[in-house]
């Protein structure tokens, strides 16, 4: 396993394909994913002869988990270190969910180092049922009890259809939980309070002037398509698609679709 230290925090990180390439795509992770959550992504930038990316965020699997909240700055900002010490100078980005809110205050903060901007399933600001979401995770997180904690989750993050077609998938992931250790939940409750604590920031999005993808699944209970909405509204010449039949966790529910949408918005943006 490879880390870099950056401000004093061991961050877990994977560099792949091209490590010569001009191109390169940076993967930001869900809030409960790690980088082998893009596994199947990353073959096809391979094959394409992309530089790729990959990084926990501090709080995640395998990069230290200090006591929190965070915020959104840090994550960009260590992001960015990352990306400086590995020669990095100019990358498209991909963020789902927690990942794509890292990616847009980078954007923010960052623009020079933006090529493209995906966000899939990301919020810019959130609503009562978002944040009580939220809390009742952080609630399951405290409790320490990996199946319990899946099952709990799952059907506020997977659409029904997902649910019932990959039922024994899901049963193999929340049974691994259980093999989850304490850091893990600490860091889960540390991440959980920096998006309570820090997700607004729907009025700086204007700030974005990158070439922006706004992916949203059309059934996605947890971040619903207004917040989407929303996005698409304040971030100049975005451009806003619907999976449809497709909860919060696009990149498993409609993977062969969203492998199309980024790989195409991409090239389209060299």
């Amino acid at each position: 396993m490879t880390y870099m230290k950056i401000n004093d925090i061991n961050l877990y990180y994977e560099e792949k394909g091209n490590p010569d390439g001009e191109k390169t795509v940076v993967f930001l992770n869900g809030v409960m994913a790690s980088t082998s959550s893009w596994r199947s992504y990353v073959k096809i930038f391979e094959a394409l002869n992309f530089k790729v990316i990959l990084h926990d965020f501090k709080g995640q699997l395998l990069s230290d988990k200090p006591e929190g909240p965070y915020s959104f700055k840090e994550h960009a900002e260590e992001s960015r270190e990352l990306l400086k010490a590995l020669g990095v100078k100019k990358a498209h980005f991909i963020g789902t969910s927690y990942g794509g809110e890292v990616g847009m205050k980078f954007a923010v903060l960052f623009p020079e180092m933006v090529e493209s901007l995906i966000l899939i399933n990301s919020v810019s600001e959130m609503d009562e049922s978002l944040r009580l979401f939220v809390e009742g995770w952080r609630q399951a997180a405290m409790r320490k009890d990996g199946e319990g904690f899946f099952w709990h989750l799952a059907p506020t993050i997977y659409h029904n259809t997902y649910l019932e077609k990959e039922r024994e998938k899901l049963k193999r992931k929340a049974q691994a939980m259980n093999n989850m250790d304490d850091e893990f939940f600490q860091g889960q409750i540390a991440l959980y309070d920096t998006f309570l604590k820090d997700i607004d920031m729907t009025d700086e999005l204007h700030r974005i002037k990158a070439p922006t993808l706004i992916v949203a699944g059309e059934n996605d209970l947890l971040k619903s398509i207004r917040f989407q909405e929303i996005m698409a509204k304040h971030i100049a010449g975005s451009e806003y698609v619907i999976i449809p039949d497709c909860g919060h966790v696009t990149i498993f529910e409609k993977e062969e679709e969203l492998k199309t949408l980024l790989l195409g918005f991409v090239i389209k943006n060299l």
